[in-house]
């Protein structure tokens, strides 16, 4: 008899386990608080505008890399998709710019023109971008054989420094004042991020596999869901779950907030980790390590904690899809003093908004307490989100001229809005207070409860979605071996 499974979320995590539990004998149920799919990666339509929540950078959206197969296996892919020529645009106020191609050869050449007394320092840069691009580095680490990450060992030997190496550090061997100024804001403006992420970004970039999936996050997850339902799958909306029921140190179900029960022989948590743990589980399995998690994420530290979606009346697909606008002095929003502005322009997916029309995003960077705090006054904090757009607009006018009297609909999402639509803790930013390159990986059950287990960003402290979905991979191979069956990743022959 095949055993039972309950998914708490209808996340990515979620969805992956529901597939492969479904693909491997095991009779699943997701139960989902909201009423569509995907967790964070969502998307919202207001007033003809779709608004994405999630997507920056689609990862394995070609065959060249194994990630391709984790799509596939999970019905993400084949998906219509719209190349994307540039990671990212840089512009100055005084009219310089800095175009982040995929292309490495135009990348070289743009980069030699803006920089010419640089071109030793360029030249070792694109060698390094060139050098990765030759391998698959996130689908062998994914999904690839010892065999096979054994074989790429001399390329993680030239690269080894910049697992931990800031970008901001790295842009220090620029003498150009430009490019020393631009660099540290090439991964989504976040000078402490990894070189590793920006380098890997533009091997996947020059081998055609980031795309743009048609649709966005909205459609991934929906796709997600029909492949899950086709397997036969059930997913309940509009469940809550309050507890997991635990008997004799063993899972055995969850209790909703209407108080029904669904039994199982195993669960497997797809919410917010601090929620599961300190509520759903009434804070009884931790260890020191455990507890260290559920204490408050990175100190509070400031990050892109506002989104400010623009619908405009106003033709954006000649526009490159990534933007960072250099301010010429700092503008204090969001209780944050802001240098620049990054943002994403939907021109190039005409489904995302009216026939001439267009979708812009811009992240804004400041703190979950500064939020938290206005929260507690629905009309401060309604008044402070208003005020935040308008001063956002009122940037955007630099390059966008006009602009103001284009846009037709705003909406800005908080911290807060992500803690009321996800259920969990400190919005958006909810994983454990570890960084991912120092922890490596969470274990995904719990120290003294059995037939538990996490998936999604709290079993591989990622925020991606190939990691959220291959943490259900690897949790489902995990149980097929306890139970004595082979993995079967797909019904396809």
């Amino acid at each position: 008899m095949s055993k039972s499974m309950v998914i708490i979320g209808a996340g990515f995590g979620g969805l992956a386990s529901g597939i492969y539990g479904q693909l491997n004998g095991y009779q699943t149920q997701i139960f989902e608080m909201q009423t569509q799919p995907g967790g964070q990666c969502i998307a919202w339509n207001r007033n003809g505008y779709t608004f994405d929540g999630c997507i920056h950078h689609f990862f394995g959206s070609n065959p060249w890399s194994r990630l391709y197969t984790l799509w596939t296996e999970l019905g993400v892919m084949p998906h219509d998709t719209v190349d994307t020529i540039e990671s990212v645009r840089v512009l100055s106020p005084e009219g310089k710019s800095f175009h982040d191609y995929y292309d490495v050869d135009m990348l070289e050449q743009h980069l030699n023109e803006l920089a010419p007394t640089d071109i030793k320092e360029i030249k070792q840069y694109i060698d390094l971008i060139k050098l990765l691009s030759k391998s698959d580095l996130l689908g062998e680490l994914a999904m690839g054989t010892t065999g096979q990450l054994l074989r790429m060992t001399p390329t993680f030997t030239r690269v080894l420094k910049y697992l931990t190496m800031p970008m901001q550090q790295f842009a220090a061997r620029f003498s150009d004042p430009f490019l020393k100024q631009i660099f540290p804001l090439l991964v989504y403006s976040w000078p402490t991020t990894p070189v590793i992420e920006h380098l890997v970004r533009h091997a996947y970039g020059s081998n055609n596999a980031i795309q743009w999936p048609v649709g966005g996050s909205g459609e991934i997850s929906r796709s997600c869901e029909r492949r899950y339902k086709d397997l036969g799958g059930e997913i309940h909306y509009g469940k809550r779950v309050k507890k997991i029921i635990v008997e004799n140190d063993r899972a055995v179900g969850i209790r909703l907030n209407d108080d029904s029960e669904h039994r199982a022989d195993i669960v497997i948590s797809n919410a917010d980790g601090r929620k599961t743990i300190l509520d759903m589980l009434d804070s009884k399995y931790k260890n020191k390590r455990v507890r260290s998690f559920c204490t408050d994420p990175r100190n509070d530290e400031a990050n892109y904690a506002v989104e400010v979606f623009l619908g405009v009346n106003r033709e954006l697909s000649r526009d490159t899809s990534a933007f960072i606008l250099l301010l010429d002095k700092p503008a204090l929003i969001a209780d944050h003093a802001c240098k620049s502005l990054s943002m994403q322009t939907y021109g190039f997916d005409k489904t995302m908004s009216p026939e001439g029309k267009g979708v812009i995003k811009v992240d804004v960077i400041s703190k979950y307490s500064y939020w938290k705090q206005l929260h507690s006054d629905k009309q401060k904090y309604s008044d402070e989100k208003k005020r935040v757009a308008g001063q956002v607009i009122a940037e955007l006018e630099s390059h966008f001229t006009g602009i103001k009297s284009q846009v037709e609909t705003i909406d800005v999402a908080t911290p807060m809005t992500w803690e009321r639509y996800m259920g969990g803790t400190h919005g958006f930013s909810n994983l454990p207070n570890r960084h991912p390159s120092l922890l490596g990986k969470l274990e995904n059950s719990l120290p003294g409860l059995a037939n538990f287990y996490f998936v999604g960003t709290w079993a591989s402290a990622e925020w991606s979605l190939f990691g959220s979905a291959l943490s259900a991979r690897k949790l489902i191979t995990q149980l097929c071996k306890q139970d004595g069956r082979a993995f079967t990743p797909s019904n396809k022959d």
